[in-house]
C-alpha cells in the first residue's frame, strides 16, 4: 500500500470569522469544521503523513475532540494561531513532530516548511518552500513577490479545496491562483 505525503494550512478549525473575512463558501464555522474533516478523512489514510503549516484552530472549543478524529501521522509546524490551543491540549499526542521551521525531502525533492512564507531559503532554485499565513490574500505588498516565485507554494485551504494536497497538487493549485491573481 503506497504511503502518501499531504500539506495543509490554516484550517482555523472554531474561528468564527475566518469564513467571513477570507470568503469560504460555508454558512457558519460549524459547517466549515465538518467539510474539512470530511474532506480531510476521505483522502489521508492512517498511514499517510499530513504536514501542517499551523493556524490549525483559533478559538476552538473541542481541538482535541477534531484532532482526535483526523487520519493521518500529522506533522505540525507552528503557526501565529496555534500558541493558544496547544496550552489547552497536549500536542505532542496527536503530531509526530512539532517545529517552528522545518527542512526535509519527499523522495528526490527537497522542501523547506514554514507558517510563514519565505522569500529566500535553502536550494531554492531546486527545492520548494511550503508555507500558509496568507490564506487567499493577494493585497499584501509582498503579492507580486510571492505570486513570481513558482517554488513558493501556499498550503492554505483557502486555495486548496479545503483539504489536505499532495506535493503535486500543491504545485497545480498555486500555479493556477497565481495565474488567476
Amino acid at each position: 500500500m503506497e504511503k502518501k505525503i499531504f500539506y495543509i494550512s490554516d484550517t482555523h478549525f472554531g474561528h468564527e470569522n475566518v469564513v467571513s473575512m477570507c470568503n469560504r463558501p460555508f454558512s457558519d464555522v460549524e459547517e466549515m469544521n465538518n467539510y474539512i474533516i470530511e474532506r480531510w478523512n476521505k483522502k489521508v489514510k492512517g498511514h499517510d503523513t499530513v504536514y501542517v503549516m499551523g493556524d490549525m484552530f483559533f478559538r476552538c472549543n473541542n481541538a482535541e475532540q477534531i484532532l482526535m478524529q483526523l487520519k493521518g501521522k500529522k506533522h505540525l509546524i507552528v503557526g501565529n494561531h496555534d500558541g493558544s490551543w496547544m496550552t489547552k491540549v497536549d500536542a505532542t499526542k496527536y503530531f509526530l513532530s512539532i517545529n517552528n521551521m522545518l527542512m526535509t525531502s519527499v523522495g528526490d525533492t527537497g522542501v523547506t516548511m514554514c507558517h510563514y512564507p519565505l522569500l529566500l531559503w535553502c536550494h531554492q532554485k531546486r527545492t520548494y518552500m511550503i508555507h500558509g499565513h496568507i490564506h487567499n490574500d493577494t493585497s499584501s505588498d509582498c503579492w507580486p513577490l510571492i505570486r513570481d516565485r513558482e517554488r513558493l507554494l501556499n498550503a492554505g485551504v483557502d486555495i486548496n479545496g479545503f483539504e489536505p494536497v499532495t506535493l503535486s497538487e500543491l504545485i497545480e493549485n498555486n500555479k493556477r491562483f497565481k495565474e488567476e491573481h
